[in-house]
């Protein structure tokens, strides 16, 4: 391989993932940022969905134009959550199959293939975050291509409408790296969506023995296509001329229900009987369905804490969107809890030194603050904050509840997630992941292990209406006393792979894998029981599920269960790091080759050995850009955009990048007499010949570059005009009425002079307007009954308390004033 040091190369090549260098770009065609072609040009995605589960294959193809051998490096993201199970080369007609091995012997092994002129390829998974990986194909010889085959299952997420949530992340935005922390982290080269330089076609297959009612996407999709006459299978495709400004999120719906389900999967002939992957595996689905009775009676206490992301990335419509979200919490407490809002970037803030009563006068001291909030606290610090949270005492018999929005875009996801199950103890945690590119690894680690619900709110979703669910299932009494117990053959012994259930839902789903290990007859039969406590109600959920395994399937149902029990130890080996850790290293290495499934301790290699001729001449390496959606913010008609810093710690190098018109100077010496607190360093950017000066504001770890006569402000959009429900919803009080004045007038579309005359005469200016309210809520925004049924639902109580003697009339006057037919029953009265 010539003069490549493969010292250099090892030390690289065993960088912890995943770092960004920002970027500043210009239109460039097939080109790097430094001008340089980049070999990978097309991805082709076929997804395979059975029921809830998702098989995705994805091909990476690769093409050498250049006069010498390559070196391409890609980091992309995959669903957390996601077990890899399969990695293959094609070059040529020869097609090389990678094995797992430990991490370090597998770079190894590819260093000294690359040394040694042959050629290698290497996956592997990031010590930081499961939803990050790095692919090196390596000597890739001038006029040569090579197609990279991927292939990992997941199970889809239920949604509260009962649909299933596929996403294919398309997107990795920058991770903030906190001050301090270990890894500097493998340079990952981003670049704006909108100049990708390769293609992306992606096909779905679903088949469920349910009939498959409808399939939508944030992206435009192909009509979709049924397979059969009972529409049990169906196809869809991606309109050409994705974008990459956006994951691809697909949400399937079936005709009926989810129903408990077990699917029983037998092992592989090869393997050994009494192991993992030569055992049957059975996975059991659980929807437990809690009484009415017990759903309709919400708490009414409870200590909430909102912990809000406010770090450069959160800016415009996020930040608004997250506001308004607040807003609809405050509103929709109930009397008697306690409450606090965290705010954090680089620093955080919290608004009441310690939780609050919730009263009219606290909740409104609060909106106060929240009105005022803005992106600008820096970068994505998000374990400070957590730490001072879970320091506080709890409050007596008002459990906590933990609401994390978060565009989820920080560097150390495992110490949060290990944060959040060391605490799991006293709270809940539901979080919510904000935008393009949040991590899946994050927000459902910090949900899963928190004993809360993840949510996602990508394009164009509303976020309020997944937040309200959040709260529903916060004021749900907490189910305990949980327990699985089975009943099998005699001969047949189970060992559950999944951890502990820990939290059941209405309406979600609970998943269990377990390995059966003996033999029994073609027609036994066996059970799984489940039960609990809810509200002082002991309930149980029985199945009856056949042994016989199911045809099909291949090793899917294996690869979960490995999956799940990998995570389960990687986690306990970072509870024990320091300490005796009993071989557990050890048995996620083990278990991550038997079964195939690539783990945080292994990595996928596989080497060309067919190849005999050495291949000759330096080595150069091609970092492949990975589309983010961090702005560019344009200023006088030149492009800009924002540079990736590693904390505050001022690590750039000193480097010159030519990029079309502009060259960049980076590590410019700092000018006397500039005082601004934010600056950190300042770029001389050259636009054709004239340099202008930028400072750098720290935001999000990619500071934004402010032109020092504020031309990039006028940038910012101006805000809209609030919305009519948030208007009316934000004069509610926190006792849940309405006052009678001008502001609710006007809110309601009306004049004080005509609300004032159509109020019976009995009735109190309060009750008048709480039913008026009530009225304009379910006659003008039943579309949204999602996001203010809880706090209808408190001012329905409230107006219970009142006894009030006129409330039929009101209602009737309401429903005349204001063009409505409600009845009074709809009120909830």
């Amino acid at each position: 391989m010539g003069s490549v040091n493969t010292t250099t190369r090892k030390k690289n090549c065993s960088q912890q993932l995943p770092v960004h260098t920002g970027t500043m770009v210009n239109s460039c065609g097939l080109l790097t940022l430094q001008r340089e072609p980049v070999p990978l040009k097309s991805i082709e995605v076929e997804l395979e969905v059975r029921d809830h589960v998702a098989t995705v294959v994805s091909t990476l193809n690769y093409e050498n134009k250049e006069d010498k051998p390559l070196e391409a490096v890609f980091v992309f993201p995959l669903p957390g959550d996601a077990a890899v199970c399969h990695f293959s080369a094609q070059i040529g007609q020869t097609q090389i199959v990678a094995e797992v091995k430990e991490k370090q012997k597998a770079r190894e092994e590819y260093d000294d293939a690359l040394s040694s002129g042959q050629q290698a390829f290497l996956l592997e998974e990031s010590d930081e975050s499961p939803d990050i990986f790095s692919l090196h194909v390596g000597s890739l010889p001038p006029g040569e291509s090579a197609s990279i085959r991927l292939e990992y299952v997941t199970e889809l997420a239920v949604q509260a409408d009962d649909g299933l949530r596929f996403c294919l992340p398309a997107v990795l935005n920058p991770r903030y790296q906190p001050q301090g922390s270990e890894g500097a982290g493998v340079q990952v080269t981003s670049v704006p969506a909108s100049l990708v330089p390769y293609s992306l076609s992606f096909s779905a297959r679903v088949s469920s023995p349910r009939p498959v009612s409808k399939v939508e996407s944030n992206c435009s999709l192909d009509p979709l296509q049924y397979l059969n006459t009972d529409q049990t299978q169906a196809t869809v495709k991606l309109a050409a001329g994705h974008k990459f400004d956006r994951d691809v999120e697909l949400l399937i719906y079936y005709k009926d229900a989810h129903q408990p389900t077990a699917v029983v999967e037998a092992g592989q002939a090869s393997a050994e009987p009494g192991s993992l992957m030569g055992d049957p595996v059975v996975m059991v689905s659980l929807y437990p369905e809690f009484p009415q009775s017990v759903m309709s009676s919400m708490a009414s206490c409870g200590e909430f804490v909102l912990l809000m992301d406010r770090s450069g990335s959160m800016s415009n419509t996020r930040i608004r969107s997250a506001k308004d979200t607040l807003l609809l919490l405050l509103k929709s407490l109930p009397m008697g809890c306690y409450f606090n809002i965290y705010s954090f970037g680089s620093r955080y803030e919290h608004i009441f030194p310690k939780s609050v009563e919730y009263s009219q006068q606290t909740m409104e001291e609060a909106l106060k603050k929240v009105e005022q909030m803005e992106a600008d606290l820096g970068g994505t610090e998000i374990l400070e904050p957590l730490k001072h949270i879970y320091s506080q005492p709890c409050i007596q018999n008002q459990p906590r509840q933990l609401f994390v929005f978060t565009d989820g875009e920080v560097g150390n996801t495992k110490e949060v997630i290990d944060l959040v199950k060391k605490n799991s103890g006293s709270h809940r945690c539901f979080s919510f992941g904000i935008g393009e590119g949040a991590s899946s690894a994050l927000i459902n680690g910090m949900a899963k292990e928190g004993g809360g619900d993840a949510q996602f709110i990508t394009g164009t979703d509303r976020m309020q209406p997944k937040v309200m669910q959040s709260l529903r299932f916060a004021l749900q009494p907490a189910v305990v006393d949980i327990s699985v117990t089975w009943d099998l053959p005699k001969e047949v012994s189970v060992t559950v792979l999944s951890p502990p259930i820990t939290t059941l839902f209405q309406g979600q789903r609970s998943l269990i894998y377990a390995q059966l290990t003996g033999q029994s007859s073609e027609a036994a039969e066996g059970c799984v029981t489940l039960k609990y406590s809810l509200a002082g109600h002991p309930s149980e959920n029985q199945l009856h599920f056949s042994l016989r395994p199911a045809e099909d399937t291949g090793l899917t149902v294996h690869r979960l269960g490995a999956r799940n029990l990998i995570r389960s130890l990687e986690m306990e080996e970072r509870d024990r790091r320091g300490q005796q850790d009993g071989g557990v290293k050890e048995k996620v290495v083990q278990l991550s080759v038997q079964s195939g499934v690539s783990s945080s301790f292994t990595a996928f290699i596989a080497v060309n050995k067919d190849n005999s001729e050495v291949i000759q001449g330096p080595l150069v390496r091609r970092n492949i850009p990975t589309p983010c959606t961090f702005p560019i913010l344009k200023s006088s008609g030149r492009h800009m955009s924002a540079f990736r810093i590693l904390g505050r710690s001022g690590r750039y190098k000193r480097e010159r990048r030519e990029l079309g018109c502009l060259s960049v100077h980076m590590d410019a010496p700092r000018r006397k007499g500039i005082s601004h607190k934010a600056i950190n360093s300042i770029f001389y950017i050259i636009v054709s010949g004239s340099p202008v000066m930028y400072e750098e504001i720290e935001t999000d770890g990619f500071p934004m570059m402010e032109e020092e006569n504020q031309s990039i402000k006028s940038a910012v959009p101006e805000q809209p005009p609030r919305d009519p429900l948030l208007q009316l919803v934000s004069l509610q009080e926190a006792s849940g009425c309405w006052l009678l004045d001008a502001a609710l007038a006007a809110a309601l579309g009306k004049t004080n002079e005509e609300v004032e005359k159509s109020k019976p005469e009995k009735a109190s200016s309060e009750v008048w307007g709480t039913i008026l309210a009530l009225i304009w809520l379910h006659g003008f925004k039943m579309d949204a009954k999602d996001e203010w049924e809880l706090l209808a639902m408190k001012a329905a109580s409230w107006l219970r308390a009142q006894n009030a003697p006129c409330v039929s009339e009101c209602v009737d006057a309401g429903n005349v004033l204001l063009g409505c037919s409600v009845k009074k029953e709809a009120l909830g009265l």
